[in-house]
C-alpha cells in the first residue's frame, strides 16, 4: 500500500499526521510512505528524517496523493487539495464530519473511502486511536499556558518579604479530557481550582487532580450520550446554568471553558453580564470557539478585550505544541491504521467491528455513516448548505 503524509495547508495548523518514527512503523509494515517536502518541519521533524525512515519524498501535494492508495491528514482537503486524490483511494483524517457533512458527500462524489477520526467511539478499544482524547490532552495544558501569560498576576501563592501574594483562582467548565488537564496543570502552577461539569459523575475526578467540584442547583437530563460524548439539553437548562454559573465566574480569575456538543453549537455557559461581573484583567480562554464559544463574548480565532476581561478565542491551541501534538496524533492514527489494515496490506471495511463502521463515513461512492446522513437530512430540512 502507498501511504502518503502531506504538508498541511490550513492556516495556522502546524501538526503533521505522522511523525518520522511512525512513518519507521509504517514501512517496517509493508507500506511504501511518501512525504510532502516540509511536512514536519513546523514541530522540528526534518525531511531528512523521514527519508532515513524509509519514506519517499514529493514535491508537491498533487504529487503526493496521486502516488498514494490512503492518505493520513490532520486537516481535512480543502478545494484545491480535493481534486488531487485519486478515485478509490481512502483517507483517514479531521473531517468535521457533523459540522460540515456537505464534505462528506464531495469525498463520496470522488468515490474516496473516508475515515473521520472525530467520529471514533469513545470505547476501551479504541482509547489508543483516539486523537480528540489526545489531541484534548495538548489543548488543556496549553489554555492555562496562555492564560497564565496574560494574567496580570503569577498563579501561584508567594510569600515574600515585602508581602504576601495570593493564588490566582481558576474555574473549569467542563471537565473532559481537556478541563482535566487543565485543572491539573493550572494546579501545579500554584493556582486554586475549581471545576463545574453537567455530570456529576466526575466529581471523583475532578477532585482527583485536586480541584473543587462546583455543584448548582438544576435539574437537566443525562450529561452524555450512548458514545461518552456531551450531551445537549433544554432552553430552560441553560437559561438557568448561565445564571447560577455568573456567580462563580465573577469570582474567577481565569476561566476555561470547554463544553462542546458534536454536530452542534456550542453551548453559551457565560453571559455578557458575567463577563462584565468578572475582575479587571481576568482572563477566559474560551476552547469551544471553532464552534462559537462557550462565551457571548468570544470571537474565534481573536483576543478580545471586554471591560478589562481579555477572552482568547483560540481556535486550535494543539497545532501551538506541533512536536508533541504530532507524536500523540501520529500514534494514533498508527494504532487505527494497524486496526485496518489486514495481513496482505489491504484495508478491511468489516461494518461488523464497531470501531471501523463508527468511523467509515463515505464508501464506493455512497454516504455510509447514519450520523452524518441524519445532519444531511437536517440540512435539507432547514434549506441550508451547513
Amino acid at each position: 500500500m502507498n501511504v502518503g503524509v502531506p504538508k498541511e495547508s490550513t492556516p495556522g495548523e502546524r501538526r503533521v499526521a505522522v511523525v518520522p518514527e511512525v512513518a519507521r512503523a509504517l514501512s517496517a509494515s509493508g507500506a511504501a510512505v511518501h512525504f510532502e517536502r516540509g511536512a514536519g518541519a513546523a514541530g522540528g521533524f526534518l525531511d531528512r528524517e523521514f527519508e532515513e525512515s524509509g519514506a519517499r519524498p514529493c514535491d508537491t501535494y498533487g504529487e503526493l496523493a496521486g502516488r498514494s492508495d490512503l492518505v493520513l491528514k490532520v486537516q481535512p482537503p480543502n478545494d484545491q487539495e480535493l481534486p488531487a486524490h485519486s478515485e478509490h483511494s481512502a483517507l483517514i483524517s479531521l473531517l468535521r464530519p457533523l459540522d460540515e457533512p456537505g464534505r462528506i458527500e464531495q469525498l463520496a462524489a470522488r468515490h474516496i473511502d473516508a475515515f473521520a477520526l472525530e467520529l471514533m467511539p469513545r470505547i476501551t478499544r479504541a482509547q489508543s486511536m483516539d486523537v480528540l482524547s489526545s489531541q484534548s490532552t495538548i489543548a488543556g495544558y496549553r489554555a492555562v499556558i496562555r492564560a497564565a501569560d496574560a494574567l496580570p498576576r503569577i498563579f501561584p501563592m508567594l510569600v515574600t518579604a515585602a508581602g504576601t501574594l495570593q493564588p490566582a483562582r481558576v474555574l473549569v467548565l467542563g471537565a473532559g479530557v481537556a478541563g482535566l488537564q487543565a485543572l491539573a496543570t493550572a494546579r501545579r502552577l500554584g493556582a486554586v481550582t475549581a471545576a463545574y461539569d453537567t455530570r456529576a459523575a466526575v466529581r471523583e475526578q475532578v477532585e482527583s487532580v485536586g480541584a473543587r467540584f462546583v455543584e448548582l442547583d438544576l435539574e437537566g437530563g443525562a450529561g452524555e450520550d450512548a458514545g461518552g460524548y456531551a450531551a445537549s439539553q433544554s432552553a430552560a437548562f441553560y437559561d438557568r446554568q448561565r445564571e447560577e454559573l455568573a456567580k462563580h465566574v465573577s469570582l474567577s480569575d481565569v476561566v476555561i471553558t470547554t463544553a462542546l456538543v458534536p454536530g452542534e453549537s456550542a453551548p453559551r455557559l457565560i453571559t455578557a453580564a458575567a463577563v462584565h461581573g468578572m475582575r479587571p484583567g481576568s482572563v477566559i480562554v474560551d476552547l469551544a470557539a471553532e464552534k462559537g464559544g462557550n462565551c457571548d463574548r468570544t470571537v474565534p480565532g481573536e483576543e478580545v478585550v471586554e471591560q478589562g476581561v481579555r477572552i482568547i478565542g483560540s481556535t486550535n491551541l494543539p497545532a501551538e505544541v506541533p512536536a508533541h501534538a504530532s507524536q500523540l496524533f501520529a500514534k494514533n492514527v498508527l494504532t487505527f491504521f494497524d486496526h485496518l489494515v489486514t495481513e496482505n496490506g489491504a484495508l478491511a471495511f468489516d461494518l461488523e467491528d464497531e470501531i471501523t463502521a463508527g468511523t467509515l463515513v463515505s464508501r464506493c461512492g455512497e454516504v455510509v455513516n447514519d450520523r452524518v446522513c441524519a445532519q444531511l437530512a437536517k440540512r435539507e430540512e432547514g434549506g441550508t448548505d451547513a
